[in-house]
């Protein structure tokens, strides 16, 4: 159970950052937390990451409900297998997908906030990357696929050193 706490603490710490920016920043309007290295930007996204397949609203709601079902099922499995990391990981996106469906499904797009630009030079090029506007319910989402491929790598030393033995 709990695992899918981690779920719903995700999601609603998602949901109400969302919501704070909603109520308190215009559309398009920044805060800066860190100079321009870090700001708060009132952003929304009607497509997947970094923009991609805008105003497919129908084709994201179908397909994150089965993820979702998808990663329940798998969630359940793994809990039974008495494993820690790997639930860990599935609940983070679990809490992560449903907070991006939830503004999929009630408005039709994703409200963004989190911008990171990087100024710096390389080898006497000045750089002046920003990196796409994203929001908490897509960092849970990528901090657990890089906790799924850490416990792989984990599996697969363990199983390595028992052919080993």
């Amino acid at each position: 159970m709990i695992y899918y706490i981690y779920a719903l603490i995700v999601l609603l710490l998602d949901q109400a950052s969302k919501w704070l920016i909603v109520n308190r920043l215009l559309l398009g309007e920044s805060r800066s937390v860190i100079g321009e290295f870090f700001q708060i930007t009132s952003h929304r996204n009607r497509g997947a990451a970094f923009g991609i397949l805008q105003n497919q609203r129908w084709f994201f709601i179908i397909i994150t409900l089965a993820v979702a079902v998808a990663i329940i099922w798998y969630l359940q499995k793994t809990i039974k297998e008495g494993r820690k990391l790997l639930p860990f990981a599935l609940s983070l996106l679990l809490g992560g997908a449903l907070g991006n469906f939830i503004d999929r499904a009630l408005f039709g797009e994703v409200v963004d906030f989190l911008q990171f630009r990087f100024q710096f030079n390389w080898f006497g090029t000045p750089v002046d990357y920003t990196f796409a506007i994203f929001n908490l319910a897509d960092s849970a989402i990528c901090i657990g696929v890089a906790l799924i491929f850490i416990d792989s790598l984990i599996s697969w030393r363990k199983e390595k050193r028992d052919l080993q033995s």
